[in-house]
């Protein structure tokens, strides 16, 4: 599956009312470990069936950062039933990102 960019027009459809656990990249242009971190997440969209993965650009969105209380990129948070299950902030490994879906 490939990722899902998210706007602030999809992200309730998107993200709060999946079926299935979703993993959101917080991220920006600009930001190095954001760049480092991108093919890690990418790998997890092709490579998983069972979670939904998803990029935000803060800099296309800050009204979601903000929401959910981004203050350093990138952050990931997991959402399960519409709630926040995990976060990481920085980079992190792909297992300790499947880690955090499972």
């Amino acid at each position: 599956m490939s990722v899902t960019e998210i706007t602030n027009s999809n992200f309730e459809n998107e993200v709060l009312h999946s079926d299935k656990p979703v993993l959101v990249d917080f991220w920006a242009v600009w930001c190095p470990p954001c760049k480092m971190l991108s093919p890690t997440v990418d790998a997890i969209a092709e490579e998983t069936d069972s979670v939904k993965v998803c990029k935000i650009n803060v800099d296309d969105c800050p009204e979601l950062a903000a929401r959910f209380g981004v203050a350093n990129i990138p952050t990931l948070i997991v959402f399960k039933g519409g709630e926040e299950a995990a976060r990481s902030v920085g980079v992190q490994s792909k297992e300790a990102i499947l880690s955090m879906v499972q």
